[in-house]
């Protein structure tokens, strides 16, 4: 049996999708099963869709290249990172204050773009994101930046990012590091499952979130999403999760498939 499902009426009466990236869409630097097709159904339906995407080892505008790099039309590649979020919540909630970052060039480049002040001493606040050019100097700054009591606030919550040769240590897993070394969590985490990326696009979109579907390949992100914002959600064996995590999963989909071909038949039956 390709899918098990919930209740899939919901699918026909859906008004918009989220898309998630890594995992779901692609893997690496190849497209998912049924990627381009979904996208030419959705099209053709009038339904709009979003990409959204926790990975914040990259920027928006990195992502919007690989996806037109994948055939992906310009007019399509629409995308929502939690490092977009982060920076927005940063603004309104920590106008103008300093901020020593753990990631990439790519999402530092992303923060000063969005006013965001970044330093490497006296920060008023850290923020950890997917630091793919993680060293242990820097790590070591950061555990002691917690140690001061800073607001520490992390970009996303996922433990492990898919890759074409398994899973790879993700945000999650730097954070468990960080705790084991100072005794603190991070104060607020933002990205899927929080739901103000849905909420942003739902008010662009002049629809409510229940009339959205998520389409992800992870239960504690994507499908949590069904929870905390209140949309439908679809869970594809494309890349994290696996059959047997639903088992004693704590979030539940309302649809399993395994990719995106399957998804698509569901769309047309």
């Amino acid at each position: 049996m390709s899918t098990s499902n919930l209740n899939q009426r919901f699918i026909s009466e859906a008004k918009a999708f989220l898309l998630d990236m890594d995992g779901t869409f692609f893997l690496g630097d190849r497209l998912l099963p049924g990627a381009m097709e979904l996208l030419e159904l959705l099209n053709q339906r009038g339904l709009p869709f979003s990409f959204l995407t926790n990975n914040t080892s990259r920027s928006k505008l990195d992502y919007i290249s690989k996806l037109r790099g994948l055939g992906v039309k310009e007019e399509d590649a629409r995308v929502y990172t939690a490092g977009d979020a982060t920076i927005a919540y940063l603004n309104k909630h920590h106008a103008g204050k300093k901020v020593f970052l753990l990631g990439t060039k790519s999402l530092a480049e992303g923060f000063r773009a969005g006013g965001i002040a970044l330093t490497e001493s006296e920060p008023e606040l850290v923020v950890i994101g997917y630091d793919t050019s993680l060293t242990y100097a820097r790590l070591s700054t950061f555990c002691r930046f917690v140690r001061m009591g800073l607001p520490y606030i992390a970009t996303h919550p996922d433990v492990n990012c898919p890759s074409p040769e398994g899973p790879l240590p993700d945000i999650g897993a730097m954070m468990s590091l960080i705790e084991a070394s100072t005794g603190r969590k991070a104060d607020v985490v933002i990205g899927k499952p929080n739901p103000g990326i849905v909420n942003a696009l739902a008010e662009q979109w002049g629809m409510e979130p229940k009339e959205i579907v998520m389409v992800g390949d992870r239960l504690y992100t994507d499908i949590a999403l069904g929870k905390t914002a209140g949309v439908k959600t679809v869970l594809v064996l494309s890349g994290e999760s696996r059959r047997e995590d639903l088992e004693n999963a704590k979030f539940l989909p309302d649809l399993v498939c395994e990719n995106l071909v399957d998804l698509t038949r569901h769309l047309l039956n």
